[in-house]
This record gives structure tokens, sequence and C-alpha cells, in this order.
């Protein structure tokens, strides 16, 4: 059973698609950039199938959620909270966090700050923040990849390079960052029209904005629910030198990785995520 529905938070309306049962065990998916729910096309179904109460959320500045104007509104602080009213409203238990990109860092900072609400984090080609942020300032091939996120900061050109002829820059990204045939021209409809709603660039890009100017902070203590990453090897924009120091931040996680697929593993490899993901779930289920 799917449902949609703008729910209204404190400060902030989020549009939060949900498969499966309510009374099932909750995951949330957290998407990254720039995605919205529909990322977890191949993720969302298959494991309300298995008896899972599955949360997709279209994150602050994305899509049909709110988007604020202010930059600093777009703070980590301020994206964590959000997600952590949206399990309030929806009166989740602890559950397992998923997320890819820039939503993989709102799931690592809520499992730095947040841990008893985790039962399980999952991260996809997203390293702990503090690793990206030291490589990027310290490792030379990081911070060639990382060149645009300076370019970002710009005001006004980033939006209006992106959204240029029907947005054919920021679809060739996706197709970029993704194995041939992960983003289908009926997908590419989908993002344009989340792309093309009101204010939708700016949001988008005030994320990278406020990490610029408001950093976000972690304890020195090391993440301490079960942890997993996925990491596809062929990522054009995150170097694979970062999944270690990212492991070595966590009590106990470890890392899959795959050979063939770019910087979006659950669609270049959603059968092996799925699969992998399942078996990482049931652990979880077998222990509560």
């Amino acid at each position: 059973m799917r449902q949609q529905a703008l729910i209204k938070l404190p400060g902030i309306s989020l549009n939060l698609v949900t498969h499966g049962n309510p009374e099932h065990r909750p995951l949330l998916m957290l998407h990254g950039f720039p995605d919205f729910h529909y990322g977890w096309r191949h993720q969302a179904p298959f494991f309300a199938d298995r008896g899972y109460f599955v949360l997709t959320p279209d994150q602050r500045g994305f899509n049909l959620s709110e988007k604020p104007a202010v930059i600093q509104d777009y703070s980590m602080d301020r994206l964590g909270q959000d997600i952590l009213q949206l399990l309030d409203h929806v009166n989740t238990g602890p559950l397992t966090v998923i997320g890819h990109d820039w939503g993989g860092a709102v799931a690592w900072w809520l499992a730095h700050h947040h841990p008893e609400r985790l039962l399980q984090l999952v991260t996809l080609n997203m390293p702990h923040p503090q690793i990206l942020k030291d490589f990027i300032r310290h490792h030379r091939p990081q911070t060639f990849k990382s060149w645009y996120m300076l370019f970002f900061q710009l005001p006004w050109l980033p939006e209006w390079i992106l959204s240029w002829s029907g947005y054919v820059h920021f679809a060739n990204v996706l197709k970029e960052g993704g194995k041939r045939g992960s983003f289908t021209q009926d997908d590419l409809k989908h993002y344009r029209e989340a792309w093309a709603r009101p204010e939708a660039m700016k949001a988008m890009l005030n994320w990278y904005r406020a990490a610029w100017r408001f950093p976000a902070g972690y304890p020195q203590s090391p993440v301490s629910v079960p942890t997993l990453m996925f990491w596809g090897l062929k990522d054009p924009h995150l170097v694979s030198e970062m999944i270690q120091p990212s492991l070595d931040l966590c009590s106990q996680a470890r890392c899959i990785r795959l050979k063939h697929a770019v910087h979006w593993p659950q669609l270049d490899e959603f059968e092996a995520v799925n699969d992998h993901l399942l078996a990482f779930l049931r652990q979880a289920d077998a222990s509560t």
C-alpha cells in the first residue's frame, strides 16, 4: 500500500511517501542531491512486500516539500531535526535509517547525535562527513572531484546553468553518475518535474551553501549502531580511499564494494543492494 501526504511539522512541511503496513517495522530512506523520494523506486516496494513499513520523505527543499529561502535553514542541524520531528509525528520506535549521498550525511548525523533512535545505519556512496571534509581539504584527487561544491557557492549562476534548456545539464549529471540504463527517459521526466517546482533549484543548492557556511559538528565518540556502507567503485565524485577511515569511526561496521556501480548503487546494482540490505535487516530482526 502506497500513501502520500504533506506532513506539517514545527517550522517545516515535508512530503512523505510511505509503502507498506504501518504496523510493520519501519525503515527510513533518505535521498540525496538532486533526488527526491523517487530515487528509492527499486527499494520501497521491494521492502514493503517483505514486511517493512518504508518511509521515503522529500527532504526540505526538494520536490513537494517546503523550500525555505534562508541559507541557514539548510544547516545539517536543521536537516537532522526535520527527520527527528517526522519520526515523532509518525510515532516510530527505533528504526533502520538508509541514506544516499546527502541523505547519507543526514543519516550519519542522526547516528552520531541520536543513536537511541536508530537500530541500524546504512549509507550509500556517502563517507562519514568529517572524513569527506578532511579529504576535500587535504587529498588532492578528492579536492579536484569536489570543485562543483565551490561553484555552487556562487549566487544565481549555478541555478541558471543547471536550469538551462530544460535542465539538460542536470539530466546529464544524473546520467553520468549512474550506469547506462539507470535513468530512463521516463525517470528523467519525473526529475524534471521535481526540479521545475518554484524555488526548487535554489533550495537544493542551498544544502551545499549551508554546509560551507554552517558546518556541522560531530562527537569524538564512534558511531555505536551497527553500520553498513555500500560503495559504487566507479563513482566520479568520491574517492574510495574514504571508505576505511569512515569505517574506523564506527564501532561495528563493514562496507560492500560494488565494482560495477557508479554514484547510485540503489539504481545501478539494485538487486545486489536489495539482497545485501535485506540480509542486514534480518540481523536486527533476529535480535529484537
